[in-house]
This record gives C-alpha cells, sequence and structure tokens, in this order.
C-alpha cells in the first residue's frame, strides 16, 4: 500500500458567500499532475503543436487536472484531512500522480 501524503491547506482571505443565503463558502481547489519521472505523451503532443503554431523556446509541456469544489462551512483539520484522503482516493492516482490542495480566494 502506498503512503499517503498530507497536504496543508493553504488558505487567506478565502472566504466567499453563497448567493442571496450568506451562507460561507470556501472554493477548494484541487490540481492533479503526473510525476515528473512518468511520461505525458500528451503534453509531448502540446508542445509540438506550440512549436508548430510559433512559439519558440518550448522546452517541456506537462498537462494535468483541476478540480474545483464549493463547500460551504469552516474547513477545519478534520475537513481538511478528509479532502487530502479523497484527493488521495478519488481525484489522484497516487502510483503515477501528484496532487496540491488550495483554498482560492472567493468571488
Amino acid at each position: 500500500m502506498a503512503a499517503r501524503r498530507t497536504v496543508r491547506l493553504e488558505y487567506a482571505r478565502s472566504r466567499g458567500h453563497c448567493g442571496e443565503s450568506g451562507v460561507d463558502v470556501a472554493r477548494v481547489v484541487v490540481d492533479v499532475m503526473l510525476k515528473p519521472e512518468i511520461l505525458d505523451p500528451e503534453g509531448r503532443a502540446i508542445q509540438g503543436a506550440l512549436t508548430r503554431l510559433g512559439l519558440d523556446g518550448v522546452s517541456d509541456v506537462r498537462q494535468g487536472k483541476r478540480f474545483e469544489i464549493a463547500l460551504e462551512g469552516e474547513i477545519g483539520e478534520e475537513r481538511a484531512d478528509t479532502l487530502n484522503r479523497l484527493a488521495a482516493e478519488l481525484l489522484a492516482n497516487p502510483v503515477i500522480e501528484d496532487y496540491q490542495l488550495r483554498v482560492e480566494e472567493g468571488q
């Protein structure tokens, strides 16, 4: 079984309001990227296309996924632990992907 990685949620001025209800909402963003040692054929294809389309100096492109989760209420330690567990078990494949969690400033 792979070791579980805990990511500290970073947030400052990250609270917003949801519609007219006035309920505090935090937007949790999970960025998932292939680990550096994993080949990224889609990134390579994009790199080639960028060069063909006239962008010089492209040395590497890595593709990934971004998940945005709107959560009502506080994000305490227990909820942050749950988010970390779900990111590792559901959103990312820890064998080939790394992930980063953060709380984004409300819109």
